[in-house]
């Protein structure tokens, strides 16, 4: 070390500071020393502004010339010492400095490329937890760490983006599951299994599956995974999501799930609006929703059920038949409350302006009845 500093001196006399700042950079560099070499880039930058070399009041005030100059040296240090750490595959030592200049793009793409079960922790909360790549983050925790922690996660996803993919591997994921099992049980009593991946094809004629209240996946992630199921917006993975429902109701009565109104019939409800928003029986899934709203006391189920006829209806692009029912059964329920589009959005929706404009009057909403006035 000592050698170190005698070169330093010899250096800094015959080179002067810029050549013992480059000196050290280098020195630090092939050491693979990187955040120090952040601070030597920094303290080089300060010398050549003319700034103090030792930071001593960190708010003390900086000309907006020398300020525009020294925060750009720090982004192009920050982004070097990153892309450093990057190189050597050390993601959780690049994040900080790509985080302190908000750039997520080259974290996102390093961690798109990572596959390795060892340090992935630290790579999952930031890809997951700080929204860096959650799609890949949830990946991650679904084959580190099974199917169980991935669906506690997934109650928990910090963003929009990822979501819907991640909700579809999570589909596939346990429909995979729920066949293999099978599989193997049928494979066990028959010599062999049926060459199909077809729930309902699995367990056409063998009602022998389900004697002794016997199951093929864990019946928590059954029942999280088609409530998640609601959200699915591709029909490929609707369908799957309708063979976990499927065979959710050929279950034992032990575990036949009881859930609130509308569906207190949990896997046949269930069954009943995923299939809908397949395209499949969709005026009987209506009617289906529609008595229960006509059954339910709001008192005791409060206006879940109608707002899940309402979301269901808005899926359907049916909005006219969604207004109807809003303005029915929703209109004393607050927008903080709703988890379904409220009247005035579905208006918008069905590019109904006049009954926009009528609603908001009614309501003394001044505000959306000039939006509709100047759509009009």
């Amino acid at each position: 070390m000592s050698d170190a500093f005698d070169l330093i001196d010899q250096t800094l006399q015959s080179g002067g500071p810029e050549a013992g700042f480059e000196f050290l950079a280098k020195k630090v560099l092939d050491e693979k020393n990187y955040p120090l070499l952040f601070e030597v880039r920094l303290l080089k930058k300060r010398h050549e502004l003319g700034l103090p070399l030792i930071q001593v009041d960190d708010s003390s005030p900086m000309q907006p010339d020398l300020r525009r100059e020294y925060d750009k040296a720090f982004i192009d240090a920050a982004r070097e010492v990153g892309g450093l750490f990057l190189a050597d595959g050390n993601i959780p030592r690049a994040w900080p400095y790509f985080r302190a200049i908000g750039e997520t793009a080259p974290v996102s793409a390093a961690i798109e490329k990572f596959d390795s079960t060892e340090g992935a922790e630290p790579v999952i909360e930031i890809a997951f937890m700080e929204r860096v790549n959650p799609y890949k983050g949830f990946q991650l925790i679904l084959s580190n760490y099974g199917i169980c922690r991935a669906i506690t996660t997934f109650g928990q996803f910090p963003s929009r983006e990822g979501r819907d993919e991640s909700l579809r591997l999570l589909v596939r994921t346990l429909h995979a599951e729920l066949v293999e099992s099978m599989k193997r049980v049928i494979a066990r009593n028959e010599e062999q299994a049926p060459d199909t991946q077809s729930v309902p094809e699995l367990m056409a004629g063998r009602d022998w599956l389900f004697e002794g209240n016997s199951y093929y996946v864990d019946t928590s992630h059954l029942t999280s995974v088609i409530r998640f199921s609601l959200d699915l917006t591709d029909r490929e993975t609707l369908g799957l999501a309708c063979e976990l429902a499927d065979y959710g109701t050929h279950l034992g009565s032990m575990f036949q799930e009881r859930s609130d109104p509308p569906f207190d019939n949990f896997y046949v409800d269930h069954g009943v609006y995923l299939r809908a928003l397949r395209g499949e029986n969709v005026d009987e899934a209506i009617a289906h929703f529609g008595q229960k709203v006509e059954a339910c006391d709001p008192a005791e189920t409060g206006s879940a059920p109608a707002q899940i006829l309402v979301g269901l209806l808005a899926r359907l692009e049916r909005y006219n038949e969604a207004i109807d029912v809003s303005l029915q059964r929703l209109s004393g329920v607050g927008p903080s409350e709703l988890a379904c589009p409220s009247v005035v959005q579905l208006c918008f929706l069905a590019r109904d302006y006049s009954r926009l404009r009528s609603v908001a009057r009614d309501r003394g909403d001044l505000l959306n009845y000039a939006a509709a006035g100047a759509i009009l």
